[in-house]
């Protein structure tokens, strides 16, 4: 009989530390939500702050073109060190985030060719592509597209890195994230 209590006492103690972990867990998920998910919060403000397309492409500035997913994590991993270009290039420079997922960018989307994300065009004050990045790229690469605006960079440069996610043609024939690569 004894040991039947036992058990008894031993199971209420293990659902016991089982429960105190998933509360804790989730405790922690609430406290440090800005930590967990800041990646997607700035990658959802850059998107909701952009500056409109066809105001970007005829008011005579350069624009820093972006093609994004909020599911995807090489954009979510690279959302903080674009802000910072934006912090600190906007005032020169028009800065467009398209989401891929919306229905309302699939002209552009068709127009640039895009079949990975992230990807960033740099356009000149003329609208004319200058390079093209798509991936995972260092905040250096991208400063010195930016930074060659003015020092005529070679037209159409491209730059892919193996990191980033296919873009795929759904049955409706609108351009749809497929995968993440």
């Amino acid at each position: 009989m004894q040991s039947g209590s036992k058990e008894s006492i031993l199971s209420i103690n293990i659902k016991a530390l089982i429960g105190l972990f998933f509360i804790l867990t989730i405790i922690c998920l609430i406290l440090f939500r800005n930590i967990f998910f800041q990646p997607t919060l700035i990658l959802k403000s850059l998107g909701e702050l952009s500056t409109d397309p066809v105001i970007a492409f005829n008011n005579n500035k350069p624009t820093f073109l972006e093609f994004y997913a909020e599911w995807c994590e090489v954009c979510k991993e690279m959302a903080p060190k674009v802000s910072a270009l934006k912090d600190r290039y906007q005032k020169d420079i028009n800065f467009v985030f398209l989401n891929v997922d919306n229905p309302k960018w699939q002209s552009y989307i068709a127009k640039f060719n895009v079949n990975g994300i992230p990807q960033v065009n740099i356009l000149d004050k003329k609208g004319n592509l200058i390079s093209t990045l798509i991936g995972k790229q260092e905040e250096q690469t991208i400063r010195d597209s930016i930074d060659n605006l003015n020092g005529g960079l070679r037209s159409n440069e491209s730059i892919v890195n193996s990191d980033f996610s296919q873009i795929g043609v759904n049955k409706n024939y609108q351009a749809a994230p497929r995968s993440h690569g």
